[in-house]
């Protein structure tokens, strides 16, 4: 059974419903919020929030969105939200998709290998989101979207309320300074090798 089916059904009175729409998204939810908290009791109450505001609206939800947009656009509301009270936004890291066009590479070298390789893939990790961090706020929101939730573009333009060019210019700017900031960082670790 579809979301939208789902969703229908709860609307309809059937509680069951939503109990299945949490547990088919509880997990995801979670992940993306925690990379936008980087926080595990923000996360939480985000995800609590989440479910419960979709609880409480079910009725204003119409078929015509996906219910994972509309889920979606209310969790990044609630993030953002938490974000102006708290000032911070969270860590996360990205991932290039292949199977677009448009998606600008990341073109970092690291010819430097620890003999701890998973210590050396935590602090490149850590680089990564420090550099994801002093990104500007609209970038990161939607690489995020992309990269993380592995969102299409289009769900990303009516999570963001943004125009599709709007979306892919603000991706291809995030991935590129995202890439000058993390240059040097491979540069620091050449050098120190």
């Amino acid at each position: 059974m579809s979301d939208e089916d789902l969703m229908e059904k709860f609307q309809s009175g059937y509680e069951e419903a939503f109990n299945l729409l949490v547990n088919r998204y509880q997990d995801r939810l979670h992940n993306f919020l925690y990379r936008y908290t980087h926080n595990h009791q923000d996360c939480e109450d985000l995800v609590q929030e989440t479910f419960f505001r979709v609880f409480r609206s079910r009725h204003s939800y119409e078929r015509i969105a996906k219910f994972s947009t509309w889920m979606y656009t209310i969790a990044i509301n609630l993030a953002k939200s938490l974000y102006k009270k708290k000032k911070r936004m969270t860590k996360v890291t990205i991932h290039k998709d292949p199977d677009d066009s448009e998606d600008r590479p990341m073109k970092l070298e690291d010819s430097k290998i620890l003999a701890d390789d998973a210590l050396h893939e935590k602090m490149c990790i850590n680089e990564l989101e420090d550099a994801l961090m002093e990104l500007n706020e609209n970038f990161r929101e939607v690489v995020v979207l992309r990269d993380i939730q592995q969102l299409s573009y289009e769900e990303i333009s009516e999570i963001a309320d943004l125009p599709m060019g709007t979306v892919k210019s603000r991706i291809n700017r995030g991935r590129a300074q995202l890439q000058e900031l993390l240059e040097n960082y491979v540069q620091l670790e050449t050098i120190s090798a």
